[in-house]
């Protein structure tokens, strides 16, 4: 492998990026250092996002200034502010050691009569968004004609946000005889357009495949009904319980709509999109970068440039209708030489985009499913217990504090404390799974919940009925169900409201429309017999032994069957 030395990057350079952690340089550098530092004309440069762009042009380009020539000499174009930014430091930093070089950061959003007073004073180099520069260049505050190096990165991103006009304008204000560096993540045919119009011969660089997704990253996929996609992304999230993500989603209503579920269910989460004034959006990636928002919901427009290198995840709450946009969003994680894991959750009708993408990219998805419950349960439990190894402890802080504490804990057992604590972190967690809904995939149009629900309906006997009961305990069903707004601790609470005595019951089964629960044997015939005749809410209760199910007596009501002619005590419950 190749040093920086070896690349022809000069020892102020060189001190710089050491003391920025570079060690070797990366494909993509090894590549485009050494044809810019020799002036080749024109370069196409195919790479991913993450894979070291910046300090591949960044490097050379600071070597080749003229520092005694107070004037631009070099235009690198970008989409958005953010990226903007973070070029603009990146190139100062490589430069720490080279004396009186200027690079000025052009972007909207900020006061233009600022930059133009940097203008007058002179640069070297200008990072700029396109509609600033024009702006700009209208006011006549900006000359580029002794530009002669001109770099168009994130180009496919430019082009798919509406700036190719722009950039057409702005390159007939270049000489001609200037060299162009054009760094892509695919390569679309405007691309293509672009090359052929402005560019002589271009020399192609790629690293990898055109278009292929970055080979440190994963792909997964979790296929639900769309009703179930927000009760999806919580259990992923909830899966991985240091994920540090950015979750796309198609428009900014469902990006604030994601964004305002996760915040009031207690996630550290928050929006970024254009609706947002850029001091909100500065508020929001300045709490981002400082993980002090562990999730982060956005649009493709809004997240473009943003240049984060320890995400761990990018979650897609739907496919983008350009399978492009794809390589974007993935190439978000698994920046440099990190691992990164991009998951899609997708419905039944986006299945072929899976495969479409695959072939894309050049990478095969994982199909996975939903995580249950107790799974997540047992994630967090045993992620928590590492923290608690791991968690370093201030001594000299607590040390006179102990004392009380040890006094005040004497009385519990090391297991008793130890499940205090666990308990005090994860009660909500654990209740929330116990009654929550399983998430199913579909198939052919319908979940295995509906199609159990719609078999019972027809007489047959759905998986949960089937079940046999405990030793000693005695099955029972009910003709109320989640839909009613049921849950264990409401059911259990009804049964004891209304059953004389105290009812221990076992296990609950809810489902939509229905439940069972399980009462101990000697009690199942009392528990039966008083909610014999009883109306909810104007409907009638049918409560009766499950081993029933198959074969009703002749003139019963069947399950399911509202019945409010009947005569009987009726009695209004809420759940």
């Amino acid at each position: 492998m190749r040093t920086f030395e070896e690349l022809g990057v000069i020892p102020e350079i060189q001190k710089a990026i050491a003391e920025l952690g570079f060690e070797q340089p990366m494909p993509v550098q090894t590549e485009v250092i050494p044809q810019l530092l020799a002036n080749t004309r024109d370069i196409i440069a195919l790479a991913q996002t993450g894979t070291g762009k910046t300090a591949a042009f960044g490097i050379p380009i600071i070597q080749k200034i003229n520092v005694k020539l107070l004037s631009p000499q070099t235009l690198i174009l970008c989409p958005t502010r953010e990226l903007c930014l973070q070029i603009a430091g990146d190139l100062t930093d490589y430069s720490t050691y080279v004396e009186d070089i200027k690079i000025l950061p052009v972007y909207g959003g900020s006061s233009i009569d600022s930059q133009i007073r940097t203008l007058k004073r002179g640069v070297h180099i200008i990072v700029a968004t396109p509609g600033r520069l024009i702006d700009l260049i209208n006011r006549k505050t900006v000359s580029l004609s002794n530009v002669h190096t001109m770099v168009l990165d994130e180009a496919d991103e430019m082009l798919n946000m509406g700036f190719s006009e722009d950039i057409d304008e702005i390159l007939s204000h270049l000489p001609e005889e200037r060299s162009m560096l054009l760094f892509s993540a695919t390569m679309p045919r405007e691309i293509e357009k672009i090359t052929r119009k402005y560019m002589n011969n271009p020399v192609e660089i790629t690293i990898g495949r055109k278009n292929e997704g970055a080979l440190n990253v994963r792909h997964l996929y979790f296929m639900v009904h769309a009703k179930d996609k927000y009760l999806a992304l919580k259990r992923i999230v909830d899966y991985y319980p240091n994920i540090y993500g950015i979750i796309f989603c198609r428009t900014r209503k469902e990006t604030q709509e994601i964004a305002d579920k996760l915040m009031q269910d207690g996630y550290d989460a928050d929006s970024l999109h254009g609706d947002l004034s850029q001091a909100q959006r500065d508020y929001v990636m300045s709490k981002y970068r400082n993980h002090n928002l562990q999730l982060l919901v956005a649009t493709d427009v809004a997240a473009r440039g943003l240049d984060v290198d320890d995400v761990t995840h990018i979650i897609n709450f739907g496919l983008p209708d350009d399978l492009e946009i794809y390589t974007h969003r993935s190439g978000r994680t698994g920046r440099a030489g990190k691992t990164g894991t991009s998951i899609s959750i997708i419905h039944i009708k986006e299945k072929g985009k899976i495969a479409q993408i695959e072939k894309l990219i050049n990478k095969q998805f994982e199909k996975r499913e939903i995580p249950k419950g107790d799974v997540i349960c047992e994630k967090q439990l045993f992620n928590f217990v590492d923290k608690i190894e791991k968690v370093k402890v201030n001594d000299a802080e607590i040390e006179r504090l102990l004392p009380s504490i040890f006094r005040k804990l004497e009385w519990l057992e090391k297991e008793d404390v130890i499940k205090r604590i666990v308990s005090l972190e994860f009660n909500r967690l654990i209740e929330y799974y116990q009654q929550a809904e399983e998430i199913y995939e579909p198939q052919d149009g319908s979940s295995r919940r509906n199609k159990e629900e719609s078999r019972y309906k027809k007489g047959d006997r759905p998986e949960n009925g089937s079940r046999k009961a405990e030793n000693g305990y005695a099955r029972i069903f009910i003709n109320v169900g989640k839909m009613d707004g049921v849950n264990p601790a409401t059911l259990m609470g009804f049964i004891n409201d209304n059953v004389k005595g105290k009812v221990p019951v076992g296990r609950i089964d809810l489902m939509k429309s229905f439940s069972f629960f399980e009462v101990p044997e000697d009690m199942a015939s009392k528990v039966v017999s008083t909610f014999k005749g009883m109306y909810v809410d104007e409907r009638k209760l049918v409560v009766q032994l499950a081993q029933d199910e198959d074969k009703p007596e002749r003139g019963k009501k069947k399950f399911f069957e509202n019945d409010n002619g009947g005569k009987g005590k009726k009695k209004k419950y809420k759940y």
